[in-house]
């Protein structure tokens, strides 16, 4: 792995749990020097990764950020431009799964859902890109998913948000190429994370009568899924070894999956089986196939 140069100054959004945390911890303990930006929304929890980075020989701003706001977007560019005075990576790790099925999930869910995932990472690239440039060049991270390839059923908001992501992000790096601005994205898998537990609480939230409502069987195949899926899971310091390569690597990729199979399972359901096969396929995974009379 190529050593991070001291001076080199890492924004990770998202730093106070899961990924981002185990980014910020091996960055800090792989580079001593490193300068490390720590952004989320919980204070406590964000000072306490801080100083295990600070023990680890790493400089550290932290500034609670909501990234749903804007106002708090711009702020945490400003704040890290100020400490630091340039900024060379931007990880866009912040983010959460509105789970149900598309037609429960209420307007206001859906519009937080994009303003996290998607819109904060935006704004918060869109106010770093001046000063990359100025400093001559930078690298811009976003923190996607298999499902930002693949659609699935029960997760189309999630999935829908990610999309968008992978989107912007293509067109981002080509744009941006010419001034040595480098962007890349992460695919991670089924993650041993805070994930599920937040997206329970987002199910309870905003779709309160999920276990009364016409896709109660599906509701009921997600849950036992966790089960299923726990050996499929990726540690989030695993998925954080994925990122600290793209961001040491001297010609990063444009796409790093995260995710055990995760390449041979993009391969057959985007180039390789036919979408009625792959359509059938989730369906009877998610639980979709018992719906409106189904077996």
């Amino acid at each position: 792995m190529t050593n991070l140069q001291t001076n080199r100054v890492v924004i990770i959004t998202g730093a106070s749990a899961g990924i981002g945390a185990a980014l910020a911890t091996r960055l800090a303990q792989q580079h001593p020097g490193v300068r490390l930006v720590l952004a989320a929304r919980r204070l406590e929890a964000l000072e306490a990764i801080a100083h295990t980075c600070r023990q680890s020989g790493a400089d550290v701003l932290v500034v609670p950020t909501d990234m749903a706001q804007a106002d708090q977007v711009h702020t945490l560019a400003t704040k890290a431009l100020h400490y630091f005075g340039h900024v060379d990576v931007l990880v866009n790790n912040a983010g959460y799964g509105q789970m149900g099925p598309i037609e429960l999930v209420p307007d206001e869910a859906v519009a937080q859902q994009f303003a996290v995932n998607v819109l904060g990472a935006i704004a918060l690239t869109r106010a770093l890109i001046p000063a990359m440039r100025q400093h001559g060049g930078g690298h811009v991270i976003n923190i996607s998913s298999i499902a930002g390839r693949i659609a699935f059923p029960m997760a189309g908001i999630y999935s829908a948000s990610k999309f968008a992501l992978e989107g912007f992000s293509d067109a981002l790096r080509r744009e941006l190429e010419p001034f040595k601005i480098r962007v890349s994205v992460i695919e991670p898998g089924p993650v041993k994370t805070e994930f599920v537990d937040v997206a329970k609480r987002a199910i309870e939230t905003h779709i309160p009568n999920a276990a009364e409502s016409l896709y109660r069987p599906a509701f009921e195949k997600v849950v036992a899924l966790e089960d299923t899926m726990t050996r499929q899971l990726w540690s989030a310091d695993r998925v954080a070894q994925v990122i600290a390569t793209a961001i040491t690597a001297r010609r990063p990729r444009a796409r790093y999956t995260a995710a055990t199979g995760g390449d041979l399972l993009l391969f057959l359901m985007t180039k390789v089986l036919p979408t009625p096969w792959v359509d059938r396929f989730w369906q009877t995974f998610y639980g979709i196939d018992r719906l409106g009379g189904g077996k």
